[in-house]
């Protein structure tokens, strides 16, 4: 429900820096550039809905900012529901589908358990399809919807290239193998990302994403309880543990041995703010995930990190920007390719 854990602050407004990326398509099947039917095929482009839905990307904004005025956790499920998308078969919107007599989908696959903001895309879906029948992919509209609850929370905004089709296939095995783990290392981290046509930097200002939202106990108990003291960073690859001040005060407020599994704050402090907060935690070694941590294990990364700390938030915007545009293009169909689904939780009938 999108109506959990409602914060009653003020959301300061966005700062609007608009990153000009010509993002063509990264590890796609969709074949060369052509024309057909008036679109475009093999590449994603600014502005794909003005003549066939002129209205589509307003009707997104505008339900997006007013909810995560109401509901600001709103912005971080978002986010986080595009990302595990585009990690799994690419961003088709495959994330959204309902599993099946035939098979569990990607959302019921344990990593993804914990996601939102489904009900918000069908809502917004449904009053797209009011206004364009069959024009607008679900795959578009997450994407739209993650972009525009970033800068409704304050956070940046970037140009979204569209011309997504959605896929029909969706399996929980795929999310399995597919998705970040929280205790991955960063030789498996850039690894991963490499498979998607992202690279090393993109891991690093992705990983800024964890600036806003939480995380669960039992996602880095065992950076608390069974995490042995491994090295300090320095660069020879071992993963710092936590600071033990921090470990122990969060073994004694949050997160009891055999107690609930309760939400600790990603970002202490400024977990609805978009801000340089999650790479000060990181380099204090206050980073919940061990794929976090392990950030600082690489010295070009680190470096990149402590260069945007020292530099004004709005260089950090423009960095994540950047790296939301590019992992917004991983793997999509285009063309002819996949489906317009009608409903965002079942392929077409």
């Amino acid at each position: 429900s999108t109506g959990r854990r409602a914060m009653a602050s003020a959301v300061p407004l966005p700062v609007m820096l608009f990153v000009g990326v010509a993002v063509m398509l990264v590890g796609s099947g969709a074949g060369a550039a052509g024309v057909r039917g008036g679109r475009r095929q093999g590449q994603l482009r600014v502005g794909f809905y003005d003549k066939s839905c002129p209205a589509a990307e307003r009707i997104v904004g505008d339900y997006v900012r007013q909810h995560v005025r109401r509901v600001p956790t709103v912005a971080p499920a978002l986010l986080r529901t595009h990302y595990h998308d585009c990690f799994v078969r690419g961003c088709d919107g495959s994330i959204l589908l309902n599993s099946t007599a035939a098979g569990a989908a990607e959302k019921d696959a344990p990593p993804n358990l914990s996601l939102r903001g489904f009900d918000l895309v069908d809502r917004v879906k449904g009053l797209v399809e009011e206004a364009c029948p069959g024009v607008v992919s679900c795959a578009d509209v997450l994407a739209l919807a993650a972009r525009d609850a970033v800068a409704a929370i304050g956070g940046p905004s970037w140009r979204v290239p569209t011309g997504r089709r959605d896929g029909t296939v969706s399996t929980m095995q795929d999310a399995v193998r597919e998705l970040p783990s929280p205790s991955m290392t960063f030789p498996q981290l850039v690894a991963l990302f490499a498979g998607k046509g992202l690279d090393v930097r993109d891991l690093v200002w992705l990983s800024g994403a964890h600036t806003i939202g939480i995380a669960h106990c039992s996602s880095f108990a065992d950076r608390l309880y069974s995490y042995p003291a491994a090295g300090n960073g320095n660069g020879t690859g071992a993963v710092p543990p936590l600071d033990a001040a921090y470990a122990a005060n969060l073994r004694q407020r949050k997160c009891r041995m055999g107690g609930p599994d309760a939400a600790v704050e990603m970002d202490p402090g400024s977990y609805l703010t978009f801000d340089l907060g999650y790479y000060h935690t990181v380099l204090k070694h206050r980073a919940l995930f061990r794929s976090d941590a392990a950030l600082v294990t690489d010295a070009a990364a680190r470096a990149d990190i402590a260069g945007v700390v020292a530099s004004p938030p709005e260089v950090f915007f423009q960095v994540f920007a950047r790296s939301m545009a590019r992992l917004g293009a991983v793997q999509v169909m285009t063309g002819s390719q996949g489906e317009i689904r009608k409903h965002c939780a079942v392929v077409n009938s």
